[in-house]
């Protein structure tokens, strides 16, 4: 196939690009990333030389773009990771989050269905608010709620694709995740500003008081899912994803501290964000039923190795740090 991967240069999807090639080494991948600060070409340089896997730097909110490139590569499927998703950054300039998570979204789904291409949308169990202690988990059913622009912004994206399967039949498929972990995260991220802080050894905040519970997906797992449901998922359906390990703020971060050798005096409790969700999560029942997928890897095991590399790889998380990271491809792309 020849799939076309937005957002690739981001988190989850670098890390999706290198489960991809290793899987399917035969592929050819085209990677469009706009290469905003959350976006690093360091996260590819192992698959950068492949001669399957082209890298373009674009916007997908650029409509010419968009229709441009899927005219002239003929794409079999589109993998849509692209999107603003820090919540802190939604609230204080929710601008960049309605061009990009929307009208982004928007230009793929009219180009996708110009082509008649298979396009699975990667979502987020935000765009279904917040839950009490005791009530049930998210699922494929539970009415959208969103609370913050970036959730808001991820809720409306949604939407945008049901509709361009239920009005004009562009084949889709949807996956809401919860929260991922692992290599390659953005340092301005709960786990990894917690890690590298700590090996640095300076505080880690803590909003509130550390009672926010999240599940936690490791991020290869996730990859596998999505895999999962591009091969074995229903035409216009929606699969939510799970990591089966809800943990409190509090929880986390002691795991975290024991791993690196710290103590409780590390934390530093600040104040908590406005519109702050108290609970997510993922009931993953659907997708262990119908398809046979669930997680491998527990949350003791992912963030035993998570630590491990965020320790191995120093200098990747230190250049992101200090803003260096930037320098690779403002030579390459001057930009």
């Amino acid at each position: 196939m020849k799939i076309l991967i937005t957002g690739g240069a981001g988190f989850i999807g670098s890390n999706f690009i290198h489960y991809w090639t290793r899987k399917y080494p035969t592929d050819t991948i085209v990677n469009l990333d706009k290469l905003t600060y959350a976006g690093n070409l360091e996260n590819l340089r192992a698959v950068e030389k492949l001669p399957n896997y082209k890298f373009i730097q674009g916007d997908i909110a650029d409509e010419k773009l968009v229709e441009k490139l899927f005219s002239e590569e003929q794409f079999d499927l589109v993998v849509h990771f692209a999107a603003e998703s820090h919540v802190d950054r939604s609230i204080l300039d929710p601008d960049a989050f309605i061009q990009t998570n929307i009208v982004g979204t928007h230009n793929l789904l009219r180009a996708a269905l110009k082509s008649k291409t298979r396009f699975h949308h990667v979502s987020t169990d935000e765009v279904f608010g917040s839950l009490q202690k005791t009530d049930p988990a998210f699922n494929e059913k539970t009415p959208y709620d969103p609370r913050s622009p970036y959730s808001a912004s991820k809720a409306a994206s949604d939407h945008l694709v049901r509709a361009y399967f239920h009005t004009y039949g562009l084949p889709i498929t949807i996956s809401n995740c919860s929260n991922n972990y692992g290599p390659y995260h953005f340092p301005e991220k709960l786990f990894p500003l917690f890690i590298t802080n700590l090996l640095e050894d300076k505080k880690i905040p803590v909003y509130g008081d550390g009672t926010s519970v999240r599940d936690w997906l490791y991020v290869e797992d996730h990859c596998s899912a999505i895999d999962c449901i591009i091969r074995k998922g229903q035409i216009g359906e929606t699969y939510c994803v799970g990591g089966n390990s809800e943990k409190t703020n509090k929880e986390f971060t002691t795991k975290i501290l024991v791993l690196l050798g710290k103590g409780d005096e590390m934390i530093e409790y600040v104040t908590d964000r406005p519109g702050h969700d108290h609970r997510y999560a993922i009931d993953a029942t659907k997708i262990k039923n119908e398809l046979d997928w669930e997680p491998s890897v527990t949350f003791e095991e992912g963030l035993e190795r998570t630590v491990k590399w965020f320790r191995e790889n120093e200098a990747w998380w230190k250049s992101i740090k200090s803003g260096e990271y930037q320098d690779y491809y403002k030579k390459q792309y001057g930009k």
